[in-house]
């Protein structure tokens, strides 16, 4: 089993603490490094090193639609977007998948749906996995 190597970018600190905590819950699991924006998550994709990495919408700075569309397409950890825009069927909800994210989370929901939220990362992390096995880049 691969260990979750998780980049938290979120500009709450409140909700990046209890997202670390709920992560830090799963056996194999850290958190590698934390952002408050955009701006300094791209420093920290390069030197964290991260396999998975949870992004918010509502950022100072570039947003998280717009760095999501930046990131589409490059060689990268999956992106699971973390935000209350994105609730069952939102218009969020399905942009963030077009813009190139693997899977989205109602920040609402995280507390509740703890376990739920640890193995959407799971899950996230172990289909890219067999798909680089396959030779397929996700």
């Amino acid at each position: 089993m691969t260990a979750i190597r998780l980049l938290i970018i979120e500009d709450s600190a409140t909700v990046r603490a209890v997202i670390e905590q709920i992560v830090e819950q799963e056996p194999h699991a850290s958190v590698v490094g934390v952002a408050e924006s955009a701006e300094s998550a791209r420093v920290l994709l390069d030197t964290t090193k991260p396999n998975i990495i949870t992004l918010d919408l509502h950022m100072p700075g570039i947003g998280g639609m717009a760095f999501l569309s930046e990131l589409h397409g490059m060689r990268r950890a999956p992106v699971v977007v973390v935000s209350s825009a994105t609730t069952a069927g939102s218009t969020d909800a399905e942009e963030v998948v077009k813009r190139g994210a693997a899977d989205w989370f109602d920040k609402h929901r995280i507390i509740a749906e703890a376990k739920q939220f640890r193995a959407l990362l799971r899950r996230t992390i172990d289909k890219r996995e067999k798909a680089l096995l396959k030779g397929a880049y996700i």
